[in-house]
């Protein structure tokens, strides 16, 4: 497994592109997938969005825990030292692309040495082995989730699937990224907006 370089994933997302009118909204949001989601990969999907240009899009899944596979499970597999004071939640399924590099979504008080890319005040994104083992060590970031994958869209993409009906979005909420159990996520968010979860699910596509 390789760490990826948030900098290397944001290359062409770059935050300059904030000043093209409109082309970020997505940007620090919880993207969330709707009853109609065509792609199994997606389904009841809970993704925080890290970039977003007129480029295209990149998120993280944050509901998707990986079966058998925990933080201490992972650092001893790249041979980190793990101490008693170390996270073991689940490492969780970021998306599709680049299944073999990690990424940790972490709250903004915590920032790496090697690279971290803030993406709102609140929550921030780091892809060195560093943070790995602060982790490790027990003196990483107040709340994190490890990744592996990302979810990439290119240039258009998630607007159209937004259009389709596909996904709908939301304010991210630290306490559903970081806090929830990951079957909790989806039906939250959901809840954020305000949506009657017995309509959505009646009328599948149409929010």
């Amino acid at each position: 497994m390789a760490m990826a370089s948030a900098h290397g994933i944001f290359h062409v997302m770059a935050k300059d592109n904030r000043s093209i009118e409109g082309t970020s909204f997505l940007e620090g949001k919880l993207l969330i997938a709707l009853p109609g989601m065509s792609d199994p990969r997606f389904e009841k999907s809970v993704i925080f969005m890290c970039a977003h240009s007129v480029e295209g899009a990149m998120g993280l899944i944050v509901n998707k825990p990986i079966e058998g596979l925990t933080f201490h499970d992972l650092v001893k597999n790249l041979h980190i030292s793990v101490t008693d004071n170390a996270p073991d939640s689940p490492v969780l399924f970021g998306g599709p692309v680049g299944t073999e590099r990690g990424f940790v979504l972490h709250s903004g008080e915590y920032t790496s040495v090697e690279g971290t890319m803030p993406v709102t005040t609140e929550i921030s994104l780091t892809g060195t082995l560093d943070i790995l083992r602060a982790m490790a060590e027990g003196h990483g970031p107040q709340q994190s989730i490890f990744t592996l994958g990302y979810a990439g869209w290119g240039p258009g993409q998630i607007e159209d699937e937004i259009r389709m009906n596909g996904w709908i979005h939301c304010d991210a909420d630290s306490n559903i990224v970081f806090e929830m159990g990951a079957d909790e996520k989806w039906s939250a968010a959901i809840r954020k907006l305000g949506i009657d979860l017995s309509l959505l699910s009646t009328n599948a596509g149409s929010a």
